[in-house]
């Protein structure tokens, strides 16, 4: 059994089966935004250029 502070520590996880890109880029609805139930998310991308 974990203790409690090991617990507190995990990582967030997404469901499984879910599309991680078309779900992460859907905006919120404005009635969200007014709540404060949304995330922001912050995209990045590693762009390797062939040295050919």
């Amino acid at each position: 059994m974990k203790d409690k502070k090991t617990q507190n520590k995990e990582e967030p996880k997404i469901a499984p089966g879910m599309d991680d890109s078309e779900e992460l880029e859907q905006n919120a609805s404005e009635d969200e935004v007014k709540r404060g139930e949304y995330t922001r998310v912050t995209t990045l991308s590693y762009d390797e250029v062939d040295p050919s």
